[in-house]
Order: structure tokens, then sequence, then C-alpha cells
């Protein structure tokens, strides 16, 4: 899949070892003023959403989460995205949020553009057309100065998890009750965002470092996907990749960056040798946990277990699942 001319086709080799903290320091962090900007945004849609949704109904919003790579703390500069998941009460099940997902989208839609309409923002505020992507909402924010955007995937959810700790280990019974619904119904990752907290926590207390480190890891990505113009392997397993190498090299929280830029590339390059998991979240040795994950790890390389152990940059799924 990757060869060694994928590995050097970028803006990346002529920049000299010693410049790369610079480089990301000037090219790939987002720009302050524009983030301060847009948390501001969300923290004025957040309280309006959770004010105005739902009055008639008996369902209200118990909680939003900022997911994606701007909630974890490693978007790109000009590039960000991120998810805002909508967490509803009293849902009940998994099943119940696949049924009413539509309804609730329906409902979130008309008070975005309310807010919209409604709100002065400093930056532009602008909800997408219907019908991009049936399981969410997409609305965008750009800076008034700059080139600079985020863009949004609004995504319906149900609690399952309740109030998350820094300590927090999910009851084996959900999972269990993820793993059967998701057989019943047959989908698998439909309910990735209910786990959005596991999954921003994952990443969300890992040292500056090691964020800028997977922000230089998507910019290569990034160009050679534009150079190579071919399926490549998903983002989010490269930056799990990442974080392993970190881990491996004993989480240093100040290390030299292109010597652990080069250690991902390696790894890369050795990717049919690899097969990583975490399982900070959940017991593997749980008799119906522990089956499923080894069927998730015995799936074809690069057919990425989507679910329903939570999926992309989570630290229940395999990075490069294989036998």
């Amino acid at each position: 899949m990757w060869s060694l001319q994928a590995i050097v086709a970028t803006d990346l080799q002529v920049i000299p070892a010693k410049d790369l903290d610079r480089f990301i320091e000037h090219h790939l962090l987002p720009d302050t003023a524009f983030r301060t900007q847009v948390k501001q945004a969300i923290d004025i849609i957040c309280s309006f959403l959770k004010e105005r949704c739902f009055l008639r109904d008996r369902v209200r919003v118990s909680k939003v989460v900022k997911g994606g790579s701007s909630g974890k703390g490693t978007a790109l500069k000009d590039r960000s995205d991120a998810d805002l998941v909508v967490f509803l009460s009293p849902l009940i099940s998994f099943q119940e949020q696949f049924d009413r997902r539509g309804e609730f989208i329906q409902e979130i839609r008309t008070q975005l553009e309310a807010c919209q309409q409604e709100r002065r923002f400093t930056v532009n505020f602008e909800v997408q057309p219907k019908f991009r992507n049936p399981r969410a909402l997409s609305f965008t924010l750009k800076s008034h100065s700059s080139q600079a955007e985020v863009e949004f995937d609004v995504l319906p959810a149900y609690d399952v998890l309740g109030q998350v700790t820094e300590s927090y280990r999910p009851d084996p019974d959900v999972y269990v009750r993820l793993i059967r619904e998701c057989e019943r119904l047959g989908k698998e990752g439909e309910f990735s965002p209910c786990f959005t907290e596991l999954q921003r926590a994952f990443l969300k207390q890992r040292p500056a470092k090691l964020k800028s480190l997977i922000r230089l890891v998507k910019h290569w990505y990034q160009k050679c996907k534009e150079k190579l113009g071919q399926s490549l392997p998903p983002q989010y397993a490269l930056e799990l990749l990442t974080v392993y190498a970190w881990e491996r090299a004993g989480r240093e929280t100040d290390f030299i960056t292109a010597q652990g830029f080069r250690t991902v590339l390696e790894l890369v390059m050795n990717y049919q040798q690899l097969c990583i998991h975490w399982t900070q979240y959940y017991d593997s040795s749980h008799p119906v946990i522990g089956p499923y994950l080894r069927r998730q790890l015995q799936k074809p390389r690069y057919s990425v277990p989507t679910g329903p152990l939570p999926a992309p940059m989570d630290p229940g799924s395999a990075l490069v699942p294989g036998k």
C-alpha cells in the first residue's frame, strides 16, 4: 500500500529536521484568534440547543460534546473538523436513537437556522444544505479575515455513558447491549457518536508535543493523498499509530520531533507486521466482548472495524486489523 516514494513525496522532504517544530508552529497550528472565536460561537450554539430544542416533546438535550480533531486538540490550521454530539434524554436504547434520528436532525436544523438569524457571531455561520449526510447535520464556521474554517457535523446520540469522569470505564453491559443491537440491526459503527467522550479523552490529555507530531503526520498524510490520488488507509489509523510510537518510546513529554516522525513512517512501511489495540475502556477477557474483539482483529487488513466497539480514534478499536 505504501511505498518509499509515497513516504518522501511531500513538501516535508525539503524541511531540515531541526526546523520541523518551527514548521508545525507556523504552518500547522490553528490560529489562536480564530480558535477563540470558534469557541465563543460553539458556546452560544450549545446553549441555544439546550434551551430551545424539543420544547414541545419530552426529549431534552442533556449535554453537547465537541469531538473530532477540534475536540481532541489535534486540528490543523485552516483545515479543521469537529463533531458536535447532541445527547438526548430520555432516550433509552440504541434502537430508539436509530428510529428517531431523522426527527432529531430536523429539529436541530430548525434551531440552528433560528440561532443563525437571532444571534450575532464573530465568524461566518452557515448551515449546510439538506441530505449531505443522513446521519448528521453539517454547518461551518468561517473566519472573516482568513481562509480558516471549521466544519461541524451535528450528530444526535443516546446518552448511554451518563456522567463521564477522568477515570471512567463503562460497565461491560454497555458494550454487550451495543454488540447485540448492532448485530441485530446490521448497523455496525452506527452508534460511535455515543462514545465521543471516550474518543476525546483518549487524546485530549496527551502532551502538547505528541499532538504536534500528530498534526505533522496528518499534514504528511494529506499531501500524500493529494499526490497519489488513490485509496489510502484511514487517517485516524495513522493518528493511533503515532500514539503507539510515542508510548513505545517511553511516553516522554519532550522528544525530538524528527525522530518521532521517522519512527511513525518506519511503522507505516512495515504495516503488515502491525496489529495494535487499546483496552483501557473495556475488559478484553469478558465472555462477550473478548470474542467480538478477536473477530474484529481477524478482519482483512485495512478493513477497519467500525463497531460496535467504538471505532474512529477510539482506544477500543484495532489500529490495523489483521491476523
